[in-house]
């Protein structure tokens, strides 16, 4: 599913506009964005918790040369699926 799945799926659950769907998906990431950089931490009850973590400098390879590399320090998110999400994807 790509973000253009996602508007029209939300838009038709929603009774909203394509528009309104695609504006609230904005507003979202927007949101989840700006607390993950100040909170470090976001936890959706029942669905999952993302989480801001440093990923430490590690050697590489450059794939088009394999010529040995250090690929930089940066900052990554975590997800860890909740048990409602976890039960719902396991249900037999």
């Amino acid at each position: 599913m790509n973000r253009t799945d996602l508007v029209k799926k939300i838009a038709l659950r929603m009774s909203v506009t394509e528009v309104q769907a695609r504006d609230f998906i904005h507003s979202f990431q927007g949101i989840l964005e700006e607390e993950i950089l100040t909170e470090r931490t976001i936890m959706l009850l029942g669905f999952g918790t993302f989480t801001l973590w440093q990923q430490a400098e590690r050697p590489g390879r450059n794939p088009k040369n394999g010529v040995p590399t250090v690929i930089p320090a940066r900052n990554s998110v975590k997800f860890k699926p909740g048990k409602m999400l976890l039960e719902a994807l396991n249900k037999k």
